[in-house]
């Protein structure tokens, strides 16, 4: 499991880098949000999710946690997971700024409810903030 920490952490190294270089104003923005931290002590992993943006959208669009069941949250991370790894190996077609690094999301680990929560929530959040749709029809929560 602290594979997975690593390779997330970098992945998420990776966008808050390239966010912070797309604009003067995320400098401040830096400053205002903290990055979310998707941990599970008893797994001995964790995800920190440090993209620019991603903190307000979890606490004002995001769907309230128990909307959606954990069967519902782990089928949309396994599919939007094998379609970021399939763009994240095939950087000649995709974004590598996007893009930089695999997520290890195993199917057979139970992840439990938060975690599962707050990664489908960050693949909303990257399919709105950079105009991408990772399939399953589901690209936004959002109503409007």
């Amino acid at each position: 499991m602290k594979h997975l920490k690593q390779i997330l952490t970098l992945f998420t190294v990776g966008i808050f880098f390239w966010a912070c270089g797309s604009s003067p104003l995320n400098n401040k923005a830096i400053k205002e949000e903290a990055p979310v931290v998707i941990a599970n002590d008893s797994l001995e992993y964790e995800i920190i999710i440090i993209d620019i943006g991603f903190t307000s959208f979890l606490n004002s669009n995001a769907k309230p946690q128990g909307y959606y069941s954990q069967n519902y949250l782990e089928a949309r991370n396994r599919a939007w997971v094998l379609e970021w790894n399939n763009r994240a190996r095939n950087l000649s077609q995709y974004n590598i700024n996007i893009y930089e690094n695999t997520v290890d999301y195993q199917s057979t680990i139970d992840y439990g409810y938060d975690v599962n929560y707050k990664l489908f929530n960050y693949f909303l959040f990257a399919q709105q903030k950079y105009k991408m749709n990772l399939g399953g029809g589901f690209r936004s929560n959002r109503t409007n």
